[in-house]
């Protein structure tokens, strides 16, 4: 709908643009004959002014088609989908709600060829950056590879393997490239997220006399605040469409997994600090057991959910404390993880888990969610029963929002406890399949 509708997805659509993503928003217009009248509209601020939701979305959004004739309809329509696809962002559609039942000839019925222009390396640049990266790279005594979120959107996550096969670099991932990148891989040692990395991973990180980061975002998240002991000097950081080696050179128009695969027929092979790493390596130990009716630890409700993961699942972290829990968990080979590092909405990972489970039914969607987000986007369990998905959250009470009493607590961060499993069932009402279940959590 125009305007109340719009401008409530905006948030969602913000989120799809920090995250790369190619999604178009398709929103109802004013009639096409309302333009350039004075006419005052339902559902808007009450203004003659039909503009302010197309301004809105022009900032988190890659392009923007307003559709309020036929005769540019397809041309609009067309290059939106185009833009959307070529940029890895959201796009958004506005068409006039008189529009659609209007036949034109410029819209078939069948499918239409559809092609893009891809995007291709500049190869005197490749060449240049191949070659003073190997240079930089060879010269060093125990390097080490770090991949970042923005795998995604090059599409060189097996570029990236790849290079890691190649080289016999120590292989780690930073949090928001968790699931990019296979955690079985030989030489894997984690993920590298400064003061809060898993074990033994940033001695191994920050003590390199060289790192390649494929992808970083280096965000206030991402760096812990800033606080990564890293030397630009010693970094090749690889964007999607260029290249940054140390303090010296940077090449545009190289894309990220043509450097990638080239780089990895260039290097010396190096394991000293997998080696390293191997070295002074010790195993997690299991959490104690929980006595008879003594409170469920956190701990051992994650080694169940660790016991859980195969190929068939796949593991949505919400906002807030289950980032660090989530980022714990080992993903076997197949198992898919998602989070929202980046933008980080409350309550994302209900829509993201309904989202998953209707994109993918053949995976099992297994959602960690605390209550303050959950209360935000709780309604959306009712679509998941409607659809029969066989999605499992596991909600996790903290009574209040855990991460905000972290940073600043007070009173605002204490919320009305729900009983959960009421409140799911009085939603299932007795329709389709759904098990709900309490249990007592000791938060450590």
């Amino acid at each position: 709908t125009f305007t109340v509708g719009g401008l409530s997805i905006l948030n969602a659509i913000a989120g799809a643009y920090s995250e790369n993503l190619p999604l178009i928003c398709i929103v109802g217009g004013p009639n096409s004959n309302d333009y350039g009248t004075n006419r005052i509209l339902h559902h808007t601020i009450g203004l003659s002014d039909f503009s302010q939701e197309f301004r809105c979305f022009q900032t988190v959004t890659c392009f923007q088609a307003v559709v309020n004739n036929l005769e540019d309809a397809h041309e609009l329509i067309d290059t939106a989908i185009a833009t959307a696809l070529k940029e890895s962002k959201p796009v958004y559609i506005s068409i006039s709600c008189n529009l659609p039942s209007i036949p034109h000839p410029t819209f078939s019925r069948e499918p239409v060829p559809f092609s893009l222009t891809p995007k291709l390396t500049n190869q005197l640049g490749l060449e240049a950056a191949v070659e003073a990266a190997a240079e930089f790279l060879n010269k060093a005594v125990k390097p080490v590879l770090v991949g970042g979120s923005k795998l995604r959107v090059a599409k060189a996550s097996d570029a990236f393997v790849e290079l890691a096969d190649a080289s016999g670099y120590a292989l780690a991932v930073m949090p928001s490239a968790k699931g990019m990148v296979p955690e079985h891989h030989p030489r894997f040692i984690g993920t590298y997220w400064g003061a809060v990395s898993t074990a033994f991973c940033s001695e191994i990180v920050e003590s390199a006399d060289a790192y390649l980061f494929a992808g970083p975002i280096f965000n206030d998240y991402s760096s812990v605040g800033y606080s990564l002991l890293l030397k630009k000097e010693k970094a090749i950081i690889v964007h999607p469409n260029h290249v940054v080696i140390g303090n010296g050179p940077a090449f545009g128009c190289v894309l990220m997994k043509d450097f990638l695969m080239a780089l990895a027929k260039r290097l010396k092979h190096s394991n000293v600090a997998y080696e390293n790493y191997h070295r002074i390596f010790v195993p997690d130990g299991k959490p104690l057991k929980s006595a008879p009716k003594e409170p469920l630890r956190v701990n051992v409700m994650f080694q169940h959910i660790q016991e859980m993961l195969s190929s068939e699942t796949v593991v949505i972290a919400e906002t807030g404390d289950s980032w660090f829990n989530c980022q714990k968990l080992k993903l076997p080979e197949g198992c898919g993880y998602e989070f929202q590092m980046q933008y980080g909405s409350i309550g994302w990972s209900v829509g993201a888990t309904l989202g998953y489970a209707q994109a993918v039914p053949e995976k099992r969607v297994i959602a960690c969610i605390g209550d303050g987000s959950f209360q935000v986007t709780a309604q959306d369990v009712s679509t998941m029963l409607r659809c029969g998905q066989k999605t499992i959250i596991f909600l996790i009470n903290n009574g209040g929002y855990t991460i905000e009493v972290e940073i600043h607590d007070g009173p605002y961060n204490v919320i009305k406890n729900w009983n959960y499993t009421g409140l799911v069932d009085a939603i299932h009402n007795g329709e389709g399949k759904c098990w709900t279940t309490k249990v007592i959590l000791l938060l450590l």
